[in-house]
């Protein structure tokens, strides 16, 4: 049984808001008296508030919630860098924290000299530096430059270097704040590449991100916070989907009304949308393993010649695209010189998606060409939302499974040599 590194106990912290005691004259304090009475007592504000909590040893938690919920409160307290108002809190292990990118740069001081000085603030040896500092600045991509003055460098290369510092850490307990939100797409996808090798190592991680596909695909467990206080937590997918169901209610009805459209070109404009049953009843939950029914209804308002349609199914909570289907991948469908007029089409789809909750997003524009890809007529994302239940038609519970899909396969055994 693993040992808890995290042991987190109705942790609280408040904070004072309002007028700040500011050094005053003496006539201030004469009035401040006489209006004693009329003035409001001194107005506190709770950031976090009855919060408990367990890590276990080499587990990876996520946090997520709204700006202003109390995360990076938390992640501070966890750091020491401010004291709780209540409660308490247990660390087993050597604790680093990445909340602050660039911690201790100094920009008179060349890029060599920020590793050993921010990574001395950091609490690694000098010793621990020298013998990484290698792997750091390869990291960092910044060989050519780490001689030269930080005050020198762009905003990017001094994101890289302090996340390169940052990231060579050696402890037990990893807390990171928002980190991977830091420098482009590219920078990013490394961060997250040294933050999944870090997890392969074994070591504690509480990590902040508003990036979900982060926290769905780099943490085992999610907690939720806002105002202060744990929402739900559980698996990070299905806390995920919570959490966005709360912001964003679901789109159920199919109708897709004007502003929905991105940028129609005036060719085509889709109208409806629905998920059928076996029946062809409009349906917004499907059961797990059922073929997957989609009834697209569009407008031609000019006449076109050679239409592709493709609905691309979105997972929400991390965006992600599972599939795209078009019109054109079965022989013989290709939508051809059509006239002015309403037109429905219906998609038929064996897709054993694993339950949670999906998008629908439509394109339609000129043959050949794909979802994402070259002129679009109409784009509507999100057209429908629908849920793929965790049971079958026949209520056998869907066995759990990770990926996006659950596919049937049929295995063989055949045993080649006797005992």
């Amino acid at each position: 049984m693993k040992s808890m590194r995290i042991r987190v106990e109705h942790l609280g912290k408040r904070y004072r808001i309002g007028e700040r005691n500011n050094y005053r004259t003496l006539r201030d304090v004469i009035v401040t008296s006489l209006q004693r009475r009329r003035l409001s007592a001194p107005q506190h504000i709770w950031a976090l508030r009855d919060v408990s909590f367990d890590v276990a040893e080499g587990e990876v938690v996520g946090f997520i919630g709204p700006n202003g919920a109390g995360k990076s409160t938390l992640l501070k307290l966890l750091s020491r860098v401010t004291d709780p108002t209540e409660g308490s809190f247990q660390l087993r292990g050597r604790v680093e924290s990445l909340l602050d990118i660039g911690v201790g740069f100094h920009p008179e001081l060349t890029g060599r000299e920020n590793v050993f000085l921010s990574g001395a603030i950091l609490g690694m040896k000098k010793r621990e530096i020298d013998r990484r500092f290698n792997e750091i600045v390869e990291f960092s991509e910044l060989r050519k430059f780490i001689d030269t003055p930080i005050k020198y460098y762009s905003t990017g290369m001094w994101v890289r270097l302090g996340f390169a510092v940052a990231a060579h850490l050696e402890s037990e307990i990893l807390l990171v704040d928002e980190v991977l939100a830091a420098g482009d797409a590219a920078f990013q996808r490394k961060c997250l590449g040294k933050m999944d090798e870090a997890i392969g190592t074994g070591r504690t991680v509480v990590m902040i991100s508003h990036n979900l596909k982060a926290i769905a695909d780099l943490c085992g467990r999610c907690l939720w916070i806002d105002h202060g206080g744990i929402v739900q937590r559980g698996p990070p997918r299905q806390v995920i989907e919570s959490y966005l169901a709360s912001n964003q209610p679901k789109r159920t009805e199919g109708i897709i009304v004007e502003e929905m459209h991105d940028h129609p070109t005036g060719e085509v404009l889709f109208r409806h949308v629905a998920i059928l049953n076996s029946e062809k009843k409009m349906v917004n939950v499907v059961p797990f393993g059922d073929q997957l029914r989609i009834m697209v209804e569009f407008e031609v308002i000019k006449q076109v010649s050679g239409m592709r349609i493709a609905a691309a199914l979105e997972r929400q909570g991390d965006g992600y695209v599972v599939a795209a289907i078009h019109n054109t991948d079965a022989p013989g469908t290709a939508l051809l010189n059509l006239k002015p007029g309403t037109y429905s089409t219906s998609i038929e789809t064996k897709l054993p998606l694993i339950p949670g909750w999906y998008s629908v997003n439509l394109e339609a524009k000129p043959d050949p060409g794909f979802w994402g890809s070259g002129k679009n007529w109409d784009l509507v994302r999100r057209a429908i939302d629908f849920n793929v239940r965790e049971s079958t038609r026949s209520e056998e519970a869907a066995i759990p499974a990770v990926g996006v899909v659950r596919p049937k396969s049929k295995w063989t055994l055949v045993r080649k040599h006797p005992a």
